[in-house]
């Protein structure tokens, strides 16, 4: 699935003439990989996924996937609905249907598939979200989690190339994050690229390949630890910097850790300390 490169570029969107919440913003997605995308509240994040899934269009500035520019027609928004999915931060903004199965048969329903295809793209949905149990659960019996899981299931029954994923892991609790993200592995592993929007430096750095902050209208990308080190744009950008990088800089500097590219979670951060019984003991 997984196979096609989107970008935006120059990306212009304002609600308000006098402040566009993006100007000029550019973002590119490389195929297969793992992309959060950062920022405080009203920086710009949502627009700009709704920009690139073509529910919004932008003012100045283009979409592309593979280079091809989307255009807002009928057509053009179809086509491009088929290879980039997204999917919302609150889940009832997108469930509607009477059971699980129903509402996440909807969209392949709606590309007039053969009934056994549509079969098909809904058990392999339902299997990588392990949601296979609720197929026949009326959405509005699931927890917040579970339909957080189905609303992405929906999604990823139109086999997009790319998934956008609003605050998939808000409001939920540790352990439903952690099966969310367990999900979001099965998705990459099944060839998928996937987006996620998220408040959360310190999952940021541990789950992406690369990051995305949204800052005073335009975007900065870069490697996770490069980007979540640099602390003058997370002041601009309002967001703390993750604890790793902040406990294994420390370390450095005391000489408890080698010199290089800092940890970027608790595992690594333990498996970098020295072979020394008085650190493994602290």
């Amino acid at each position: 699935m997984s196979h096609l490169t989107l970008a935006g570029t120059g990306l212009v969107v304002g609600y308000d003439r006098s402040r566009p919440v993006l100007d000029g913003a550019s973002l590119t997605v490389a195929p297969g990989r793992r992309l959060a995308v950062l920022g405080a509240n009203g920086s710009g994040k949502t627009t700009l996924l709704r920009c690139l899934s073509g529910a919004l269009a932008p003012a100045r500035g283009r979409v592309t996937l593979d280079g091809a520019e989307l255009r807002h027609t009928r057509a053009g928004l179809r086509a491009h609905r088929q290879a980039v999915q997204l999917v919302l931060q609150d889940p009832d903004d997108q469930l509607f249907s009477a059971s699980v199965a129903q509402d996440v048969s909807f969209g392949p329903v709606n590309l007039e598939l053969p009934e056994a295809e549509v079969r098909a793209r809904v058990a392999e949905a339902l299997d990588l979200l392990s949601v296979t149990h609720l197929a026949g659960r009326p959405t509005h019996q699931l927890s917040y989690g579970e339909r957080k899981r189905v609303a992405i299931a929906g999604a990823v029954a139109m086999r997009p190339c790319v998934l956008l994923l609003d605050e998939p892991t808000a409001g939920l609790d540790p352990t439903a994050v952690g099966e969310a993200l367990a999900a979001l592995s099965r998705l990459q592993e099944a060839d998928s690229t996937v987006v996620m929007s998220t408040h959360d430096v310190d999952l940021a750095l541990r789950w992406a390949d690369e990051v995305a902050v949204v800052v005073d209208g335009g975007v900065v990308q870069g490697r996770p630890d490069v980007v979540l080190g640099d602390d003058v744009l997370l002041a601009r950008a309002r967001l703390d910097r993750p604890w790793a990088l902040t406990v294994g800089a420390r370390l450095q500097a005391l000489g408890l850790l080698p010199g290089g590219a800092l940890p970027r979670d608790a595992d690594a951060l333990v498996a970098a300390l020295p072979d020394s019984p008085g650190v493994r003991a602290c």
